[in-house]
This record gives C-alpha cells, sequence and structure tokens, in this order.
C-alpha cells in the first residue's frame, strides 16, 4: 500500500478521534495501523497477535472494542458473512475481494466493470442499498501450488505408476 495513502487513513483516525472528542490511545493507534496496513483484512485475532508484539499490555478485548468502534466512526468495514471470523478492511474506496475457499486469503482487486454492474429490481424489493462489492471466491495461488506438491505420483498422470 502507497505510504500516502496509510498517511492519509491514519489522519483520518486523528480527525475522527477529535470530531468525536476521544482520545487517541496507543492501543487505537497501533490497532488501526494494522489493519490499515494490512492486506489480508485481518479478523480480531490475527490483530491482537500482531499489535500485541508491539503493545504487550494490549487485550483481545481491547482489540474487540476498538474495531467495533472504529467501525462506529466509519473508518472500517468489516468483510465477509457475521457467522465466520469478522474479518475488517480500512480501504472504503470502492473495491471487490477476492477469498481463498482453502486457506482464507483475502485481498483487495478492482474493476470498473464490476463498479458499473445493474443491479435487479429485485434488490431495491429487499432493502435500501448502501454499497455494492463483489466477493470472488477461488483458490490462490500459494494453496495450488500446495495442492500441486501434494498428489501423489501414484495419483499423477494416467498411466504412470
Amino acid at each position: 500500500m502507497d505510504k500516502n495513502e496509510i498517511e492519509e487513513r491514519m489522519h483520518a483516525l486523528l480527525q475522527a478521534c477529535s470530531d468525536a472528542g476521544a482520545r487517541l490511545t496507543p492501543q487505537r493507534i497501533e490497532i488501526f495501523r494494522e489493519v490499515v496496513e494490512s492486506e489480508e483484512h485481518p479478523d480480531a485475532e490475527m490483530i491482537y497477535q500482531r499489535v500485541r508484539e508491539r503493545l504487550a499490555t494490549v487485550s483481545l478485548d481491547t482489540v474487540y472494542r476498538t474495531l467495533w468502534w472504529l467501525a462506529g466512526l466509519g473508518l472500517v468495514a468489516t468483510v465477509g458473512p457475521a457467522k465466520e471470523s469478522t474479518r475488517f478492511d480500512a480501504n472504503l474506496t470502492r473495491h471487490h475481494h477476492f477469498v481463498c475457499v482453502r486457506c482464507g486469503l483475502t485481498r483487495d482487486f478492482y474493476s470498473r466493470d464490476l463498479d458499473n454492474l445493474e443491479l435487479p429490481a429485485s434488490v431495491a424489493a429487499i432493502g435500501s442499498i448502501e454499497r455494492t462489492q463483489v466477493e470472488v471466491k477461488g483458490i490462490c495461488h500459494a494453496c495450488a501450488e500446495r495442492q500441486k506438491s501434494e498428489v501423489p505420483a501414484s495419483q499423477g498422470e494416467p498411466g504412470q505408476a
């Protein structure tokens, strides 16, 4: 991610705290920085493990409370279905997601074609649309390579022993 974009998002945190009359604590800064700098759309546990390396006193409860507080301020969005581990995304620009069905890797991608998809009228019958985002599910390159190397020779090409 571009350093200017990271700085802009960190400035947005400072401004949001100021507007909300909230303290900008080291925990809030580091938790938000972890979401901003990660391309993985980390869940709370991942964020906790990484932030704990820098701030040994941070608790998992603080991470959860801070993430939901950041979401309430509109600085991060949740990604994926609620039944699974909620992931957080500080990229609030129009984008879409690739999700690996094997390892859970989640990455942003951009597509003007997907941005311009016309939604069917049946969607409006369900409710008002705030934003749209396409989630593409597949197998990432790392998992595909792992899968190739795990295939036993006897199950390889036909005619091979």
